[in-house]
């Protein structure tokens, strides 16, 4: 993979006229405020902007009101000279419009922080930092677009919920100075903070408390599995978008070093993600599966019986310790 400049990309991103922006399927905060920050901005400057997601945003998010510019499908009958994809370790993550992205005979270009990124765009800026919001918000900034208090909220979004609030090892002096950047524009974290740390529906804590309930620990409790299963959603009453955030709490126990989070998709199928406090390389063993991301935060997904895949996933951990 060639990786470009930030100068490299700032450069297309001035020639762009009408762009599309594109995140991965089941958007976190990262994503939306990465992807929803750049459009905005290209937008305030001038051009067509519109961001498109496979799935929409969580409803815990719409306390940003750019949250309701999400687009499911790419608007009929338009055309565009540019395609951007931010927070997508793989062309896959996007989903239905994977195809769309690399069939595209435009300029495409690719913005991501994970490490497991090969490059799949004509333009690639992947640089390893805790938020993809990190490497748009020097973009943004270098590019001269004007940092209202909107974009800085979508931001500061990505920045605090990806890197768990400023507590992953990986966040760095840089990480702080860009945070006080975006508060100096405005950015409200207790308004942030408070939806996504305080803040929860009924239903979540209901389903929270049945998930934590049943926490498996194996290898000597270095690791510790949740399950989320179809049931569990249904008699709850929750959505799925509602569990972002359970896989960390296992980390909090004594003497865990990995927790991993099975999220029942369909009937033996499991989306799972994973989280390390720094002894595990997580990527590594998300990677052994066909997923990625970071060394301390991955994700992947599996097919099979539900003990199958707590084996496969355990072991893939024990051969990482």
């Amino acid at each position: 993979m060639t990786n470009n400049s930030l100068t490299d990309i700032i450069l297309q991103l001035k020639k762009a006229r009408r762009a599309v922006i594109f995140c991965h399927s089941r958007p976190d905060g990262d994503a939306l405020g990465a992807g929803l920050a750049l459009t905005v901005a290209l937008h305030n400057a001038g051009k067509h902007a519109v961001m498109c997601c496979e799935d929409a945003p969580p409803e815990k998010f719409n306390f940003l009101p750019a949250m309701a510019q999400v687009k499911s499908e790419l608007p009929a009958n338009e055309s565009y000279d540019t395609f951007i994809s931010v927070d997508c370790a793989d062309v896959t993550r996007m989903g239905k419009f994977c195809d769309t992205f690399l069939q595209f005979p435009g300029t495409t270009v690719n913005i991501d922080h994970h490490i497991s990124n090969k490059g799949f765009a004509k333009y690639n800026y992947v640089c390893e930092c805790p938020a993809s919001c990190e490497l748009l918000t020097d973009l943004i900034f270098e590019a001269g677009f004007d940092v209202t208090q909107e974009i800085a909220n979508l931001l500061m979004l990505g920045l605090i919920t990806d890197s768990g609030n400023f507590t992953h090892t990986d966040v760095s002096e840089k990480t702080f100075n860009t945070a006080a950047k975006l508060r100096a524009r405005g950015a409200d974290v207790n308004l942030i903070n408070y939806n996504m740390y305080a803040r929860q529906p009924k239903a979540r804590a209901i389903l929270y408390g049945r998930v934590m309930n049943n926490i498996r620990f194996a290898l000597d409790d270095k690791l510790a599995v949740i399950i989320t299963t179809i049931e569990d959603l249904n008699k709850t009453g929750a959505d799925k978008s509602v569990t972002e955030g359970f896989v960390d709490f296992p980390l909090t126990v004594d003497g865990v070093e990995v927790s991993v989070s099975m999220m029942e998709i369909k009937k033996r199928q499991y989306k799972i993600s994973l989280r390390s406090k720094g002894t595990v390389n997580v990527n590594a063993v998300a990677s052994k599966f066909g997923g990625g991301g970071h060394i301390l935060a991955s994700g992947c997904m599996l097919s099979g019986e539900l003990e199958e895949v707590i084996e496969k996933i355990t072991y893939a951990v024990y051969q990482n310790l």
